[in-house]
C-alpha cells in the first residue's frame, strides 16, 4: 500500500485490501510525507482526490461501511473478493496507526561472529516510544500515537546504576526522549553527576508547544545535542521524515547556532545521516564536508561532525524492505560488505541499551527485537545491574549485526573507521 507522496497537489490516493498478516491493527495513516510501501498486496478501488483523504484512517474488514466525507465508496468488481468495503474516516493524526510485517523471525538464525562485552562506559536509555514525527528510517517505529514511558521510579534506577558504576556517557533516546516527563530532570542529575548528557533530538521537538525553552535548556546544562537530519536538501528529508520536517529542523539548527551550539566550542552539535534506502552509507568525512559547505552556504549554519549510520533492517524500515522484495538483498549487502576490523569497535561492546520499563539489552536495536541480556533464564533489569554489570558476558547477536560491521562500519557515534 503506498503512501503517496504530494507531486503539485497531483497525487491520487487509491484504497488497497490486504490479505496478509500484520502487527497491530489492520489500520493506515495515508501520511502525505511519508513515501512508503508498508507490505499490503495491491487491490485498487475506485480513486479519490488525495487530498480529502490524507488525514484519514484506512480500514480493511469485510461489510465495514465506506464513508468520505458523507459520501459511500465501494470495492469495484476486482477487488470484491477480497475485502468488500473500506472505511475511510477522518481521524486526528495521533490515532493513526501504521501496520508493519515483523521482520525479528528473519533475524534470528545467524552465523555473525561471537563477539563479548569489553566494559560498560555508555548507558544508553530509551525514554519512550513517543515522538512528534513517523519516519520511513525508523527502527522503533516510534510515533505520535506510541504511549510508551520511562516512570520517574525507573528514572531514579538508572541514576543508582550510574553512581554505582561511574558510566561516564549517558545517551537520552526515544522516540523524542524530550517528550518525556521527567527528561530535563534526568538530564540535570547526570551532568551535576559530570557525566556526558547526548540528547538524540530530532530538531522538530524543539518547535513543539511546552517545548519552546528546550534548546536554552539544554545549552544550560551543556548537554550535547546529536540531531537527525538525513540530507541538506529539503525534498529529501521531507520524503523520510515528514512534510514540513526540512524547515522546522533548519529553524531549530538556528535556535541551536545562536545558543553557541556547533561552533567549535563546548556546546557539541552532530548531526546523524541515515540513507533513504536500502544502501550503505557514502564515506562520513566527505559527506561531512558536504553538508558543511551547503548548510553554510544556504543558511548559515554551523555544526561540529556528521555521524553517518547504516540502516537496519528492524521495525519500520525492515517492513519497508519486505514489502518492497529488497529484504533479503539488502540483508546479502549487509553480509557481503562484512569488515572483520569493525567488531573490535562496535558499539555493543561499551554499551549498554536500557528500555523504558528498565530492561536492559546488548544495544537499541535488540531492545526493538527484544533480544534483552539474559540471567539464566529471566530477564536482566536496572535492578540487577546495581551490583555488577555484565562484562566479559557474550553479545546477542542476529542477521541485523551484519550492518554495524559493514563498509566504514555503523554506530551511535557514526561510521567507526572514522
Amino acid at each position: 500500500l503506498p503512501i503517496l507522496p504530494d507531486k503539485a497537489n497531483k497525487a491520487i490516493f487509491s484504497g488497497f485490501a490486504t490479505d496478509l498478516g500484520f502487527v497491530g491493527r489492520r489500520s493506515w495513516c495515508p501520511q502525505q510525507e511519508s513515501n512508503l510501501h508498508l507490505g499490503l498486496r495491491r487491490t485498487p478501488f475506485y480513486p479519490l482526490n488525495y487530498g480529502d483523504v490524507r488525514r484519514a484512517a484506512f480500514y480493511v474488514g469485510p461489510g465495514a461501511p465506506a464513508k468520505l466525507s458523507g459520501r459511500h465508496v465501494h470495492a469495484n468488481d476486482h477487488c470484491e473478493a477480497r475485502a468488500r468495503r473500506v472505511l475511510l474516516a477522518p481521524l486526528p493524526r495521533q490515532h493513526c496507526e501504521i501496520p508493519m510485517q515483523d521482520t525479528r523471525p528473519l533475524l534470528l538464525q545467524t552465523d555473525f561472529p561471537q563477539i563479548d562485552r569489553l566494559g560498560v562506559d555508555t548507558l544508553q536509555v530509551n525514554l519512550g516510544y513517543r515522538c512528534n514525527q513517523s519516519c520511513s528510517h525508523c527502527h522503533v517505529n516510534a510515533g505520535p500515537s506510541r504511549t510508551e514511558s520511562m516512570d520517574r521510579e525507573t528514572v531514579d534506577l538508572v541514576l543508582r546504576v550510574i553512581d554505582a558504576h561511574g558510566v561516564k556517557v549517558l545517551d537520552l533516546t526515544g522516540g523524542a526522549p524530550e517528550l518525556n516527563p521527567h527528561f530535563r530532570y534526568l538530564a540535570s542529575a547526570a551532568r551535576r553527576r559530570g557525566l556526558r548528557v547526548i540528547d538524540r533530538c530530532n530538531l522538530s521537538i524543539l518547535l513543539e508547544p511546552g517545548q519552546e525553552d528546550l534548546a536554552e535548556f539544554l545549552a544550560a546544562e551543556g548537554v550535547v545535542v546529536t540531531a537527525s537530519l538525513p540530507c541538506y536538501l529539503e525534498e529529501n528529508v521531507d520524503a523520510q521524515r515528514g512534510k514540513g520536517v526540512y524547515s522546522r529542523s533548519i529553524e531549530g539548527l538556528l535556535r541551536l547556532n545562536a545558543l553557541g551550539y556547533g561552533r567549535g566550542g563546548p556546546l557539541e552539535l552532530d548531526l546523524v545521516f541515515n540513507p533513504r534506502g536500502p544502501s550503505l552509507p557514502p564515506p562520513q568525512q566527505p559527506l561531512e564536508q558536504d553538508y558543511k559547505r551547503e548548510l553554510r552556504s544556504r543558511f548559515g549554519i554551523e555544526f561540529d561532525r556528521l555521524l553517518t549510520l547504516t540502516n537496519l533492517p528492524v521495525a519500520r524500515f525492515g517492513a519497508v524492505l519486505l514489502a518492497q522484495n529488497q529484504f533479503a538483498a539488502y540483508l546479502e549487502l549487509l553480509r557481503s560488505s562484512f569488515e572483520e576490523r569493525n567488531l573490535e569497535h562496535v558499539m555493543c561492546r561499551r554499551l549498554i541499551s536500557i528500555d523504558w520499563r528498565g530492561f536492559a539489552y546488548d544495544c537499541d536495536f535488540n531492545q526493538m527485537l527484544d533480544l534483552p541480556l539474559l540471567a539464566s533464564d529471566r530477564r536482566l533489569h536496572l535492578r540487577d545491574l546495581l551490583g555488577e554489570l555484565p562484562v566479559g558476558a557474550p553479545i546477542r547477536g542476529g542477521e541485523h549485526c551484519w550492518g554495524c560491521t559493514a563498509g566504514q562500519g555503523s554506530s551511535c557515534s557514526g561510521a567507526l573507521a572514522a
